[in-house]
């Protein structure tokens, strides 16, 4: 799966996926893509959603510097010490927030400085491109790629639990994998609930 930190679809997909992983033979691998990156020079966005985007770019740079440090199996946790903060905490991005995260999962809280600086920017064009290019134009996060199947979504809201999340997994896996099959989608009639 391919996220951004701040995104609240993105989190509750990354939730289900590990409810996923409790009821099938399913082992979640996170990457990271970048929302500000997807949108840069792009025109015509809302003004609430320019907004937004402006403390997007630092959680994601310190994520890179992470993997590029520990590897990429220390995502998954430095993720949701970052996603609690943000999701649930509602704390500021900024640098408390990447050190407090980095000291949680045991990292090194210099790579909190790597939220201003440009140095892991080609391995976060990397892993954006990696992610994003199999699954088409103007799509976004979360991105799941599966049995050589790459797509957006699903975007879910409140997380399915159990035997539901199995199910979800079940219906989606059948759909992306069907060849041919393009798209799924109905209009959001409420704002992400991130449990």
């Amino acid at each position: 799966m391919w996220f951004d930190p701040k995104c609240p679809w993105a989190w509750n997909t990354s939730r289900w996926l590990l409810e996923v992983e409790s009821v099938r033979d399913v082992t979640v691998r996170f990457h990271v893509m970048s929302l500000w990156l997807l949108n840069r020079g792009r025109t015509g966005l809302e003004a609430w959603y320019e907004e937004w985007l402006t403390d997007t770019l630092g959680p994601v740079r310190v994520l890179i510097a992470a993997e590029q440090k520990y590897g990429t199996p220390v995502l998954r946790d430095l993720y949701t010490a970052l996603g609690n903060r943000i999701h649930h905490g509602k704390q500021p991005i900024g640098a408390d927030l990447y050190r407090s995260a980095l000291i949680e999962t045991g990292l090194d809280t210099d790579l909190a400085l790597a939220a201003d600086r440009e140095d892991h920017d080609d391995a976060l064009r990397s892993s954006h491109h990696a992610g994003l290019d199999p699954v088409g134009e103007d799509l976004g996060t979360p991105a799941i790629h599966v049995d050589g199947a790459a797509f957006f979504g699903p975007v879910v809201s409140p997380v399915p639990r159990g035997e539901a999340a199995g199910r979800l997994w079940d219906g989606v896996l059948l759909a992306a994998t069907t060849p041919g099959f393009f798209e799924l989608k109905r209009g959001r009639t409420e704002s992400p609930r991130v449990d």
